[in-house]
């Protein structure tokens, strides 16, 4: 039987040409291409890279964390979008991704639930086990929007 207090995940990153390659998971339909950023010599302008997938692995962990917050809490929301920026800098002559941006933006029906918004908003930024694990500044700028139902 499985430990279910360990979990892996498998990626495979197979080399393509030049500064390019491939990332496929056994576990996985989609296969995504990977280069080196624009920012350094030979990389590939509109292409994922590794500093991309490390800002959307945080930003994907906060979401999914909100909403698992919310099934638990039974709060009902309209929408979230979640903008992030990954900031890298030099530390010690070596660069680090050094900050990470969240801008979640959630959008409610009920104003009476706008305090609870930002403290289930607080509560994901909290519990997301991508921002735990890495030394990044990881920051939240909140906005909570009332909005006519869609319903």
């Amino acid at each position: 039987m499985p430990d279910s207090n360990e979990h892996f995940y498998n990626i495979d990153i197979n080399w393509n040409r030049d500064k390019i390659g491939t990332a496929s998971s056994p576990e996985l339909d989609e296969e995504i291409t990977v280069a080196t950023p624009p920012q350094f010599p030979g990389g590939v302008v509109g292409v994922w890279s590794p500093e991309h997938l490390f800002v959307a692995a945080v930003s994907s962990c906060f979401m999914t964390s909100f909403t698992a917050i919310a099934e638990y809490s039974k709060f009902s929301f309209e929408s979230l979008k979640v903008e992030s920026s990954g900031k890298m800098s030099k530390e010690n002559g070596k660069f680090v991704m050094s900050e990470i941006i969240l801008k979640p933006l959630l959008e409610i029906s009920d104003p009476s639930f706008e305090k609870k918004a930002f403290r289930l908003l607080e509560k994901a930024e909290q519990i997301c086990l991508i921002t735990r694990s890495i030394k990044s500044d990881v920051t939240m700028q909140a906005r909570v929007e009332v909005v006519v139902s869609r319903d």
